[in-house]
């Protein structure tokens, strides 16, 4: 088939006939591009890498040693098709102790190969042409993308700091609202840190049940909470009506790239993802889902020590980051810090955006971070940079803090 053939078939979706002709350099790739640049520049100097979003550590060796055990197996071999029961019961088991939230582990719980999978899925059971799915940002766009891959449209709700970074629903049109299929949250959330409260929780399944949507919130970051116990929407008062909750392994467990999480809550939402997930995939690897369920019976022992860590290099990182003239404040969940970025430098450039700012610290000082320029000019740092116990996390701090507090940065 020639080329100039090909090119006539691509769907609208991912450009039409236009795809791979124009050149789109995303924020990330920005990123790369520039670290890859940097490095080549200053070959002896260590580029500390502040803007990675997956934990640093690896899975605790229990579950390493339950995942070699499954593996071998001859019962695991088999797909998994939607889950198997030993990981839902877990999961139920997990959500009562840890959140106080009852789920019936055959109707209301299932498996997906990672959060993004889920989020990918979700909108396939809900999303006709026309329909609106309502999403915060700045934040995760899979959920977003999706809906317009099946001809929704997206209505953004801005996360502003003098909101605590939560969405105003009452800023939704009535055309909007009578069109909305979904509502996407994701607390803690992720670029900002900020947690949800359980009165916010309270007037978005108000809002839903007067809307009639479904609330899908995305809870991969729920274990790192800071300032309370962890908060699932599922304990308030008639979620369950509307309301399905994806939580992870990723984050609270440093399971990242063994891609599993699940959805539970509403049992005719939880049915109608299953049904998808039918048609897309054939579950996650047994033994995975059984290392999973080892995970989750031994959370008490794993969590705490994540959480340990990545509260202690936040302190690191917030007084660091204030004596160089960052007005950061510790989050109430996540392991990234959400701050306005600079201006420009004393007696050198002017920068106009959290983009150029990143730019030019990953140029100028070999320090990289994630700039969000969405609701205002902000920067994301995390506190998964690579380092070996706390004199290295310290070291690195400090580092920061030097090659930062050099540039006389003006706010």
């Amino acid at each position: 088939m020639a080329e100039s053939m090909i090119q006539e078939l691509f769907a609208d979706r991912i450009g039409g006939n236009r795809f791979g002709k124009e050149e789109k350099v995303y924020k990330f790739e920005k990123i790369k591009r520039a670290r890859n640049a940097a490095i080549s520049a200053h070959p002896d100097v260590e580029l500390i890498d502040m803007g990675v979003g997956e934990p640093d550590g690896a899975a605790f060796p229990e579950v390493v040693r339950r995942l070699a055990e499954e593996a071998g197996k001859w019962e695991n071999r088999t797909y998994a098709d939607n889950g198997i029961m030993a990981f839902r019961e877990a999961v139920a088991e997990y959500m009562g102790s840890q959140y106080g939230v009852d789920l019936d582990p055959a109707t209301e719980i299932c498996h997906s190969v990672g959060s993004k999978n889920a989020l990918s899925m979700l909108p396939a059971a809900f999303i006709n042409p026309g329909d609106y799915s309502l999403m915060t940002i700045p934040g995760y766009p899979v959920l977003g993308t999706h809906t317009r891959y099946y001809g929704g449209e997206n209505y953004s709700l801005p996360l502003r700091e003098e909101n605590a970074f939560l969405p105003d629903l009452g800023q939704v049109p009535n055309e909007v609202a009578n069109s909305a299929k979904i509502l996407y949250l994701n607390y803690p959330n992720n670029p900002t840190g900020a947690t949800a409260t359980e009165s916010f929780y309270d007037r978005v399944i108000e809002f839903a049940l007067e809307n009639k949507l479904v609330v899908v919130s995305d809870a991969a970051y729920a274990p790192l909470t800071y300032d309370a116990r962890p908060l699932s929407i599922l304990s308030r008062p008639r979620a369950k009506e509307t309301c399905v909750e994806l939580q992870s392994m990723s984050k609270g467990f440093n399971m990242t790239g063994w891609r599993l999480s699940w959805v539970c809550g509403s049992p005719l939402v939880v049915r109608a993802f299953e049904t998808v997930k039918d048609n897309f995939d054939s579950g996650q690897f047994r033994a995975i889902q059984l290392a999973a369920a080892e995970a989750l019976e031994n959370y008490e022992t794993i969590t705490p020590r994540i959480v340990e860590k990545y509260s202690r290099r936040l302190d690191l990182l917030v007084a660091a980051l204030r004596e160089v003239g960052f007005d950061a404040k510790k989050p109430g969940g996540t392991f990234y810090l959400y701050v306005r970025a600079p201006k420009g430098i004393q007696n050198g450039p002017r920068l106009e955006s959290a983009e150029e700012v990143s730019q030019h610290l990953i140029r100028e000082k070999l320090v990289s971070t994630v700039p969000w320029d969405d609701v205002g000019a902000y920067l994301r740092f995390s506190a998964t940079f690579v380092a070996n116990g706390m004199e290295e996390e310290e070291r690195v701090v400090n580092e920061v803090k030097h090659r930062l507090g050099q540039l006389n940065l003006q706010f």
